[in-house]
């Protein structure tokens, strides 16, 4: 990419930031060379590996690099043959032990994040040289006495000389003939050897070695000659140990040499880990998400120039739709979001409007989003953008006037023009700020639209901004050219920084002038001066800009009511499946329960007979109780398989019945042709032409005119109640709502609907309790658990209402 626009867009300032979310020098090194990529393959994998970075510190946010250190020092060390020391080797075991979580982490979660994962499988545990390394020094640092069998025995060894010594030079300050002499009555050491403080002004009283002074002269540190040779022994151990000590270090030193070619590739691994959870962590923080990237379209559009008819060229197949795009460096909580794109005719945008607007911010988005994509970045904008992949991005923003090259701010704009117009191609996005200033006005447009023409016919992608009139009249009359604006509110005198598509700004300069203050007879003499069509033509664009707000409004309505259409669409389909599923399974438990009624009335005439038989009753009043109860039974059971009885209960949608006359009533059967479905009806109001219908588990309100009475209400008689489903009771619906009820009420409702659900026979019913603060759910949950009526409860699924809603299976009576 272009040095020169990575300056001026502040690309710098982005991958500083993102260093600062790396944990350790190694992936910062890489957020700070991080640049751009112009291959659409390394940029989606990139992209790819950053969004499952990102997805998994949502769901596990506890991934930490802590203790990851760069060891590239020590391994270029330990290669050279120079000795690790203590701590080194513990940064060294610390990483690989962290790498190895990390490792087994990425790989137990390969399902869900393969990228992540395959960049953990490149991780060589080097579990032996971690193992051995802990095995000889502890976590501060220090090697202990289990390092070796001759480092353990030194040690013991060197603690017994030390207590011997120590013993004697205690004795010695606490003696009554020394205490005189000393400053304190302590042991310390100097030089590496035990000595006592004396008084300066009493060294010729306690023969021994001095081997030090105080700072003020008044303190000698004097060995006594009576505890040489036991310092000596000590001393002597003392050497033996850092002999011992140097010999382990040394060793491990040579295992790490020895591994340091998968130590280092490690540490690389960790790195780039770290540097795509830091772009992760850097998303997070800027409500980013991953761009769509893609290659540059086919050319769907080719326009002829209208003085060169001759001259064909085509839309360069650029992308940019940018949702709700955000400038990275300002306050994301501040920064008005734009919405950017091209079209399938567009490929230069120029932007126009007041000053301190929003144009160079505008400019800047696209450029930094386009570089952030191309580097592996998420963007701050809202999912569904994308952006085509740039083989160059060159920008001229700011002022870059150079006082010691000579250069105005003109003559800065204008050299980088000229290097931008040598090295851009149709695969590059050019940016150019107020384009065509710092000159004279009327040379500065014409210029500008020469510049402009120029990249038109070259198929440049390009965006620039300006003040020009000449500019927003040759966007609009130029194919592949299209205006923008960013808005200002001349109520409140103050910029909007929304970007308009489609419209040229305005200037705003007479009506900011008069709502100052000045004085209207100026401004007046201004308008006069003002040529007609540019007054004439401001005036139009307000229309235009009235009738756009409009025309969005009336789109957004229409949205709305596609949604909420889809939404009920949505909500009956739901409800249809639903009476579907309940219908199928009051017939599947109706049938069972008449079958097993039927078994039992069949068992109990048998064992009647068998009883008749046992007891040798005489005459034929007992034979023909036996015949009537078998044709009975017979004629039920006959009454079962055509239907009729299950029927009672539920009128399959689909069958072939006719239409019933006579008034609708409760109880009643009837059919809703509009939801192919049947129902029992639960109450009736004549006066409204209304009925409440049962269907499935949901009740309707429903006009009377749309129902057709398929079954009259059966009123039972003694021997139906005996042996057929229990008609009698009628149905309370298979869904009980207890929002907005109190605890105790809902509880006490609860248990009266279960009783009457049970008696109605019904296989399972909906309790719709809500989520709110649980109190509801919970007490309705514990409820059910202790009501024998209750087999078994369940949370509602996804289409049911989740948590809000406890589905109940009941007990066949």
């Amino acid at each position: 990419m272009n040095p020169h626009t990575l300056k001026v867009l502040e690309y710098s300032k982005i991958l500083e930031q993102l260093a600062g979310y790396c944990a350790f020098s190694g992936g910062a090194e890489m957020a700070r060379s991080l640049l751009p990529s112009d291959d659409l393959i390394t940029i989606k994998t990139q992209l790819a590996q950053t969004s499952e970075a990102f997805r998994l510190l949502e769901q596990k946010n506890d991934v930490s690099f802590g203790g990851v250190k760069d060891l590239r020092q020590f391994l270029e060390k330990a290669e050279r043959g120079s000795m690790l020391f203590a701590p080194d080797l513990l940064e060294i075991k610390n990483t690989l032990l962290r790498a190895r979580n990390l490792r087994n982490l990425l790989i137990r979660l390969e399902h869900l994040y393969p990228l992540l994962a395959e960049m953990a499988y490149n991780i060589e545990p080097c579990d032996h040289v971690s193992a051995e390394i802990a095995r000889c020094i502890n976590e501060r640092g220090e090697v202990v006495d289990g390092a070796s069998n001759d480092l353990g025995q030194i040690r013991r060894e060197l603690r017994v000389a030390q207590d011997r010594l120590l013993s004697i030079l205690e004795r010695l300050v606490h003696s009554s003939d020394l205490k005189p002499y000393l400053q304190d009555a302590l042991v310390t050491q100097r030089q590496g050897r035990y000595v006592i403080p004396v008084r300066s002004e009493y060294k010729g009283q306690i023969d021994g070695i001095v081997h030090d002074q105080s700072a003020s002269g008044a303190t000698l540190f004097i060995e006594p000659l009576k505890v040489v040779q036991q310092n000596n022994a000590v001393r002597e151990l003392e050497l033996q140990e850092e002999k011992e000590v140097r010999r382990i270090l040394t060793q491990l030193t040579q295992l790490v040499s020895e591994e340091a070619l998968y130590i280092r590739r490690n540490v690389q691994i960790l790195a780039e880990l770290d540097f795509t959870f830091a772009k992760a962590k850097y998303a997070y923080q800027l409500e980013a998400s991953a761009p769509e990237m893609v290659a540059f379209q086919a050319p769907q559009k080719t326009y002829k120039k209208q003085a060169e008819a001759e001259n064909v060229f085509q839309h360069p197949g650029s992308v940019i739709d940018l949702h709700r795009a955000r400038h990275p460096l300002l306050d994301q909580k501040q920064v008005v979001p734009i919405d950017i794109y091209l079209d399938d005719e567009t490929y230069i945008i120029v932007v126009t409007g007041p000053n301190t607007g929003g144009k160079t911010v505008t400019l800047k988005t696209v450029g930094l989003l386009t570089l952030m994509a191309q580097s592996g970045m998420m963007v701050p904008a809202e999912p569904g953008s994308k952006l085509s992949v740039f083989e160059g991005v060159y920008a001229d923003i700011g002022d870059e006037q150079s006082i010691e090259q000579s250069l105005s701010t003109f003559s800065s704009h204008l050299t980088n023009i000229i290097a931008i117009l040598d090295e851009a191609d149709p695969r590059s996005l050019v940016l150019f700020d107020e384009l065509g200033a710092g000159t004279d006005p009327d040379e500065g447009s014409a210029l500008a639209m020469a510049l402009l023409e120029k990249l038109r016919d070259r198929g440049i992608t390009t965006f620039a901004t300006t003040h020009y009139s000449d500019l927003k009249l040759y966007a609009h009359n130029t194919p592949g050219v299209r205006n923008a604006s960013v808005e200002f509110n001349v109520e409140t005198l103050s910029p909007t920084y929304e970007l308009s598509i489609g419209l040229p700004g305005r200037s705003n300069a007479l009506i900011i002038a008069r709502r100052l203050g000045l004085n209207p007879t100026i401004v007046d003499a201004a308008e006069s001066i003002v040529r007609p069509d540019t007054l004439q033509a401001d005036a139009l664009l307000d229309d235009i800009k009235r009738a756009k707000q409009e025309a969005m409004q009336a789109e957004s309505r229409a949205k709305e009511r596609e949604r909420q259409a889809q939404l009920v669409e949505r909500d009956l389909r739901y409800q249809m499946a639903s009476i579907e599923e309940a219908r199928r399974a009051v017939i599947t438990e109706t049938r069972a329960i008449m079958e097993a009624e039927l078994t039992q009335a069949r068992n109990e005439v048998d064992q009647i007979r068998r009883q008749l038989t046992r007891g040798n009753f005489g005459g034929g009043g007992h034979e023909d109780f036996v015949t009537r109860a078998t044709e009975e039974l017979a004629r039920r059971q006959q009454s079962q398989q055509s239907g009729d009885e299950l029927r009672r209960d539920v009128i399959i949608p689909g069958d072939v019945q006719d239409r019933l006359a006579g008034p609708i009533e409760v109880g009643d059967r009837v059919w809703v042709a509009s939801l192919q479905a049947s129902g029992e009806v639960l109450s009736v109001n004549e006066r409204a032409g209304e009925a409440d219908v049962q269907l499935g588990n949901f009740r309707l309100k429903l006009p009377i005119k749309r129902l057709e009475l398929r079954q009259k209400a059966v009123k039972p008689t003694l021997d139906a109640v005996k042996i057929s489903v229990n008609a009698s009771h009628e149905s309370p619906g298979m869904e009980l709502d207890l929002r907005g009820e109190r605890v105790e009420d809902g509880l006490a409702r609860l248990e009266r609907y279960l009783d009457s659900a049970a008696m109605a026979r019904l296989p399972w019913v909906r309790i719709i309790h809500g989520k709110g603060t649980g109190a509801m759910r919970d007490a309705v949950r514990n409820s059910m658990k202790q009501n024998p009526i209750v087999r078994e409860t369940r949370s509602g699924d996804l289409g049911e209402g989740g948590d809000g809603v406890t589905v109940a299976k009941l007990v066949s009576s």
